[in-house]
């Protein structure tokens, strides 16, 4: 069939007509949507981005609830800044003076404040008075003196004892500052240089390093702060007002050190030492016939200047003491040149709770007056006091260990009206008789005696030395660290324990026994004196041998199945002891007890306290 000519006429027929096909514009109408959408994702991006760049260094202007910061609940309450810190525990503002928790107080500010809780009374010693408050009241006594204030000194709110800050003031080393909004009091106890700078510009403290963080105050222009820690770009500060937190170290100006200064004349406490070496024999004394034998105590020593009979002791809980003192045994050694310091001990009397005494302001004081009268009534020197296996806490769990540093505080004033010598017997220092608190015993009493020796006794877990020289000389160095060398005597025994080592039954053929801390044995002890125990492993044929590491000879032997350990005090471990004495340049030296040395005991002696 021929092909159809469909051209209209007149039309090229070589020609095609120039037309855009449908799909051509559909694709160019799609690039630009797309184009569209992609720079509107692009703004939209570049809007969240600089919102994000504006949000992020931009300062939050969020503040901290200033009173929820500084644990301010009630309207009485009153953070405390102490040396630019802040303290979990809390004032109290009442009446326009601000009050402190006594053991705030006690715990940050000065020590030496003591609260009677079971007798509510406020005690404080000062190097020559006694200075007393009761609850409730706006006089004092100061010794015998009355005094007055204008507010009530102590109040007692439930089981709390609170202090007025004036009142502390007026013996401790201390300025203080009073705020608003929220309410602090700024105290400041520490003296000396620190550093400063001003504020450049208006800006605030932050809580934490950032200017995320909340803003805790603002500053001015010219503030002064106080820096407490340097950052890379933000510093802890405080303000003058006791605001404490976070600026900007661009906003500081140069870095000042002032120095803080305050008008205080600090006590002085005074000591009533001898400008000899101390020769001490304690002299036990059980009866009045123990007393008619001092001639021949005296007599069989050499260099004795101090004699110590253990006279007094504790002998109820109404703080009355039990006394074999003579006035004939004084004389007898005064003629003699010997100086007579009584003992006082709280060991003879097993009913006797000397805590409780302590700890109550009443009982206390009728012990010191009963001690200080018998001193006058027989003429003493000095007093020994002895007061051993005291316990921190009561039976109720109440801290009580202040007891025991505020009597010898007490005692020291009268001992020192009255021209007496007070001397105060400690164990070695550990962590278990910190409270005995040495270095508050220095200052008040005139001579610490340490009792170098007991390092093993009946109640150790085992056998050992009575007082080996490391164990000595390690009481002696940590001693130091709390007493100075021209108060301290080194106290040092003349007497050795013997161990008698019974084998147990069964020992290495039971479960038990294979434990790595198992002992093999039972084991008692009895003191004796030097020569018995040399008569003792002489008689069995034992040979001693010297013991470099504790100082001592060493000897050992069986007899009836029995094995028997001695590590031998004599006077060549003595000689070691008193080496240590010397070389620390201590007060003098002391020995338990008269009696169970040798004449030739003394001999090394003189050597060292002459």
């Amino acid at each position: 069939m021929p092909e159809i000519d469909r051209r209209r006429p007149g039309q090229n027929p070589g020609r095609v007509p120039n037309r855009r096909p449908v799909g051509n514009r559909k694709h160019k109408k799609s690039n630009t949507s797309v184009i569209a959408a992609a720079i509107f994702i692009v703004v939209v991006i570049l809007i969240a981005g600089i919102s994000m760049l504006i949000k992020k260094y931009t300062p939050s202007k969020e503040r901290v609830d200033i009173n929820a910061y500084y644990n301010i609940q009630n309207e009485d309450d009153m953070a405390i800044l102490l040396d630019n810190e802040r303290l979990e525990d809390m004032a109290k503002y009442w009446d326009g003076h601000v009050y402190l928790e006594y053991q705030t107080v006690h715990d940050k500010l000065n020590q030496r404040f003591y609260w009677d809780f079971n007798e509510n009374i406020l005690r404080y010693v000062t190097p020559s008075d006694v200075v007393s408050v009761n609850a409730g009241e706006q006089s004092y006594t100061v010794t015998k003196t009355s005094e007055n204030t204008d507010y009530t000194i102590v109040r007692v709110d439930g089981e709390n004892m609170y202090l007025a800050l004036d009142f502390v003031q007026k013996y401790t080393n201390i300025d203080f500052l009073v705020s608003q909004e929220p309410n602090r009091v700024i105290i400041t106890s520490k003296w000396g240089d620190r550093k400063t700078a001003q504020v450049k510009g208006n800006t605030q403290i932050r809580q934490k390093g950032g200017i995320k963080s909340p803003i805790v105050a603002d500053v001015a222009k010219g503030s002064k702060v106080v820096i407490l820690e340097s950052g890379d770009n933000w510093s802890k500060v405080a303000t003058e007002d006791g605001m404490i937190g976070y600026i900007k170290n661009k906003r500081l100006g140069e870095e000042q050190t002032e120095t803080l200064t305050r008008a205080f004349e600090e006590p002085v406490f005074n000591h009533l030492l001898k400008d000899k070496t101390i020769s001490l024999g304690w002299h036990q004394v059980t009866n009045q016939d123990g007393n008619n034998r001092v001639a021949n105590v005296l007599q069989s020593t050499k260099g004795i200047n101090v004699l110590s009979p253990t006279w007094f002791y504790l002998n109820d809980n109404d703080g009355n003491i039990y006394s074999l003192a003579s006035h004939s045994y004084v004389d007898y050694c005064h003629q003699q040149g010997v100086e007579v310091w009584a003992l006082v001990s709280n060991l003879e009397n097993p009913d006797v709770d000397t805590t409780y005494v302590l700890s109550h302001t009443s009982i206390r004081d009728k012990l010191v007056k009963q001690i200080i009268s018998a001193a006058i009534e027989y003429d003493l020197d000095g007093i020994n006091l002895d007061f051993e296996a005291l316990q921190a806490y009561n039976e109720d769990g109440a801290y009580v260990g202040d007891s025991y540093i505020q009597f010898i505080r007490e005692l020291s004033i009268m001992c020192e009206n009255n021209n007496i010598v007070l001397s105060v017997d400690n164990y070695v220092p550990s962590s278990y008789t910190a409270f005995y608190n040495r270095s508050e015993q220095a200052l008040f009493a005139d001579y610490v005696i340490i009792m170098a020796y007991d390092e093993h006794t009946k109640v150790s877990e085992d056998v050992g030395p009575v007082a080996s020289i490391g164990f000595v000389k390690e009481g002696v160095e940590n001693t130091l660290k709390e007493v100075p060398a021209e108060q301290t005597i080194l106290g040092m025994p003349f007497y050795t324990r013997v161990w008698e080592l019974t084998p147990k039954e069964g020992a290495g053929e039971d479960v038990e026994s294979t434990a790595e801390d198992y002992v093999p044995y039972t084991f008692t002890c009895s003191e004796e004196g030097m020569q018995t125990v040399e008569n003792r492993y002489t008689v069995n044929g034992a040979q001693p041998t010297w013991d470099e590491t504790t100082g001592q000879y060493y000897v050992e032997y069986e007899n009836s199945g029995k094995t028997y350990k001695i590590w031998i005090e004599n006077e060549t471990s003595l000689e070691e002891k008193l080496k240590v004495m010397k070389e620390n340049s201590l007060a003098g030296a002391a020995y338990w007890k008269l009696g169970f040395e040798r004449a030739t005991a003394w001999d090394t002696i003189i050597k060292y306290v002459n």
